[in-house]
């Protein structure tokens, strides 16, 4: 292609809005255009890498015998209502109306579809095991889309989904996929890694999340250097650090007037905050629970949600009904609560709880409790739960996530099939999805310099671009060469300065840049990486077969 015949806007300048340094450099490489909040446009660079990574994607999913389809996006709101999750996935939907007042939801995700596609069409054990996959578009209603393409309202997905008839069934499926991904992710050139994760709103018994570790990422991870464990924070599990020395022992009442917060009562009583021990009412089913957790720690509300279930948080109106007060509620004689106590309380022997009454605390709480729960949040410098060194936390960008769903939407939705032995059993399912658009960003995070974007040369969007400066025409005969054996850009445009081709050529990140310059009256030109690794002299006669040469071995290294 001839850069004067492309649509390349770039831009000098970051963009206000971008925060983030893939949204910075895709913007100003000409790649993406914003077009409303969440909703991006892919201009001709960035569609050509979407199309190398949806490449990557459907041959690893072929490899392992899935089979394309494609789904609409608009879906009718009665396969959610059967699931339940019409209502459960609350404002993040899309939902609207037709001309005739029937309900739809322009879809985040299919699980109603292909459970409605497998109940009309599955009906035999011969007809399993099946794994069904697309790349569509799919739709969230973030609230606050930001990021770039890493928190949108209009995504590019890859979702597949597995039907089995037995669980070992299940169990192949999923680590087939699991295999799949490892090979997508390595072929796309990054570096990632996979962790137990949160199954959320979708369901089922287990999932992982594949991330690639950067500060632009909203979601946590816990790490262990020595031995690789690895969780989302949702779920990881620590041990507890440090056992609290109390300094208030004896039981007291003490004034803490308009003090409601760990960090004003820690500065107040002049204690740490593990010496204090929070507290938290909730809901679920109508049920009052006190969750008890030290002060140096957060509730972890996905692990709460699996003890107590879906739950409300308390309102300041319901805090007085139990005869106590808002800032100030504690365990100590509040009747009529469950209490849910975390285990860091076990490494505290008397902590300072809320006195149920307006401006005062009690110090010197024996704590003893009949049964601990762990519904903490793991921080830096917990202990690894398997090997005992320190945990590190780190934010990730989440660019893939795997589910075994089980038979939560089989059985809520009737997808059954008849055995060997005649009998009706659910369908067993899986649940898989890769986002486009992370992977792309999630690619520009890890591999950039101040320059611009440095490309793994699988997903970028040419192999080489060539910059004639002196306009002999030899670097024209160069493209012209190479242009059927490899994807090649030359700079031609006539109306801008060699600094300017160098700064855009550096900013869309191709791998390999050949400069036709003064060399070229010795006969030479010069090969350039772009990510800085080696730069190389050849002769005009060598030059299109070295081009072709050392493309061809970069590319290799991303074969699996």
């Amino acid at each position: 292609m001839k850069f004067s015949q492309m649509f390349i806007p770039t831009l000098r300048e970051n963009p206000q809005d971008a925060e983030n340094i893939s949204h910075k450099l895709l913007v100003r490489g000409g790649f993406v255009r914003q077009l409303a909040s969440g909703v991006f446009i892919f201009l001709p660079l960035g569609w050509r890498v979407i199309k190398k990574i949806y490449k990557i994607i459907t041959e690893e999913m072929d490899r392992i015998g899935a089979q394309e389809l494609f789904l609409p996006a608009l879906s009718p709101s009665q396969l959610w209502k059967e699931s339940g999750r019409w209502y459960s996935y609350g404002d993040d939907v899309f939902k609207l109306k037709d001309r005739k007042n029937r309900e739809y939801l322009l879809a985040p995700t299919h699980e109603e579809i292909i459970s409605e596609i497998a109940r009309k069409y599955v009906h035999s054990y011969k007809d399993l095991p099946q794994i069904w996959y697309q790349v569509q578009t799919k739709f969230r209603d973030e609230p606050r889309p930001r990021g770039g393409l890493l928190r949108v309202r209009e995504f590019l997905m890859k979702d597949s989904y597995s039907l089995d008839a037995t669980w070992e069934g299940l169990d192949r499926s999923y680590e087939l996929h699991r295999e799949a991904y490892i090979r997508i992710y390595k072929r796309c050139g990054l570096k990632f890694i996979n962790l137990k994760a949160s199954s959320g709103l979708m369901g089922g018994s287990q999932s992982e999340e594949f991330a690639i570790i950067s500060d632009a990422g909203e979601d946590e991870v816990a790490l262990c250097e020595n031995c690789g464990y690895s969780a989302n924070v949702e779920v990881a599990i620590s041990k507890i650090p440090n056992f609290v020395n109390a300094k208030y022992r004896e039981f007291k009442k003490v004034l803490t007037k308009d003090l409601t917060t760990v960090e004003e009562v820690s500065n107040f009583l002049d204690v740490p905050k593990d010496n204090i021990i929070k507290s938290m009412l909730y809901y679920s089913n109508n049920k009052p629970y006190l969750v008890l957790i030290r002060g140096d720690y957060e509730v972890n509300e996905e692990k709460l949600r699996k003890i107590i279930g879906e739950f409300l948080y308390a309102t300041d109106e319901d805090i007085l009904s139990l005869n106590s007060y808002p800032g100030f509620i504690g365990p100590y004689n509040l009747k009529d609560v469950q209490i849910i106590a975390d285990e860091s309380l076990k490494y505290i022997d008397y902590g300072i709880i809320g006195a149920n009454e307006k401006d005062y605390h009690f110090v010197g709480y024996k704590v003893e409790f009949e049964n601990y729960y762990d519904v903490r949040k793991v921080k830096k410098d917990d202990i690894c739960p398997e090997c005992g060194s320190k945990l590190d936390v780190k934010k990730v960008i989440e660019i893939g996530h795997i589910f075994k769903l089980g038979t939560r939407y089989s059985e809520s939705m009737k997808v059954y099939f008849q055995d060997k032995d005649g009998s009706l059993k659910p369908v067993i399912m899986g649940s898989y999805g890769i986002g486009l658009g992370r992977i792309m960003a999630g690619a520009v995070e890890l591999y950039n310099d101040e320059k611009g974007i440095i490309w793994p040369i699988s997903i970028s969007p040419f192999d080489v671009i060539i910059i004639d400066i002196e306009g002999s025409g030899i670097g024209n005969e160069i493209y012209e060469k190479l242009k059927n054996d490899i994807e090649v850009l030359i700079d031609d445009r006539k109306d801008v300065s060699p600094g300017v081709k160098f700064n855009d050529a550096d900013l869309i990140g191709i791998p390999f840049k050949v400069i036709v310059g003064k060399k070229v009256k010795e006969n030479k030109i010069e090969i350039q990486r772009r990510d800085g690794k080696e730069n190389y002299e050849v002769s005009l006669n060598e030059a299109v077969e070295f081009i072709k040469k050392i493309v061809l071995e970069e590319k290799k290294k991303f074969e699996i």
